[in-house]
Order: C-alpha cells, then sequence, then structure tokens
C-alpha cells in the first residue's frame, strides 16, 4: 500500500513542477487562446469603410492603432438583440476589418465615437462585443474616414 501511494505522490510532484514551470512560449501560447482583442497582422487582413478597400500605409495604419489599443470592458450580448450590436444607432458606418485567426475567418465590425471604440467580433454563428479605449483610432482615424467619404 505505501509504494502505491509514494508513486503516486512523486508522479503528481513532477507534474506539478512541469506545469508551474512552463517555458514563455507556452504560456503565450495558451493566453492568446483565451484572448478576446487579439492582434491583427496586416498580411493577412482586409480593412473596408463604405465598401471602399483600404490600401498600403491606411491599412498598416488602422491595424496599428487597433493593435495597440487599451481593453476596457466586454459587452454582454443577450440572445435576440444581435442586431443592436452589429446596427447600432447613431454610429456611422463602421470600419470592417475581414481576418483569419486560425483556421476561422472573423469579422470585426469598428465602431469609432469620440470617448470609445466598440468592436464587434462575429465568427461562425458567435459574437463578441467590447469596447476598447484609442486616443489614436479616434483622432486620427476621424479624418481618414471623413476623407473616404
Amino acid at each position: 500500500m505505501t509504494l502505491p501511494v509514494l508513486i503516486l505522490t512523486i508522479i503528481l510532484s513532477l507534474l506539478k513542477i512541469l506545469v508551474s514551470c512552463l517555458p514563455t512560449d507556452a504560456v503565450n501560447w495558451i493566453i492568446s487562446k483565451f484572448k478576446i482583442h487579439a492582434e491583427i497582422s496586416g498580411g493577412n487582413a482586409i480593412v473596408t469603410f463604405d465598401g471602399k478597400r483600404l490600401e498600403g500605409e491606411e491599412k498598416i495604419q488602422v491595424i496599428n492603432y487597433f493593435n495597440n489599443a487599451r481593453f476596457l470592458k466586454k459587452n454582454h450580448i443577450f440572445p435576440g438583440n444581435e442586431h443592436l450590436f452589429l446596427h447600432p444607432e447613431n454610429s456611422g458606418t463602421p470600419l470592417v476589418i475581414d481576418t483569419k485567426r486560425g483556421k476561422k475567418d472573423v469579422r470585426l465590425f469598428v465602431y469609432i465615437y469620440s470617448d470609445r471604440v466598440d468592436v464587434v467580433k462575429q465568427y461562425k454563428k458567435k459574437l463578441i462585443s467590447y469596447s476598447l479605449f484609442s486616443d489614436s483610432l479616434q483622432e486620427r482615424s476621424m479624418p481618414l474616414i471623413r476623407n473616404l467619404v
């Protein structure tokens, strides 16, 4: 009876040490799987505004501003209220970012307000809404958007 308990204790101790001493890359990979506001790479992203595709420096600038934005809060979407988040009143035309995350196609609707940036992430049949704070996206994207209209 003592030998099986001793072996089990040693195995559990080794497992505990292994889990608590994971390399940084492994920890970052695990955390990235659960991030709401994940970074977008410019290579596989398509940024459009009002049906017009942004290219070159404008696209890179918008993506950099989006990646550097700070997460404020997650907005809860109740079943049946999805249309309120996809087409909010008094929001104007959103920036639409189409990208891939792993094998999934993800579409981001970015609504820019003076005090925050609302993002609605749509993939498969799921919707996730959250708010960001980005001075550069709020201030510098508004003239960019006005010039495109």
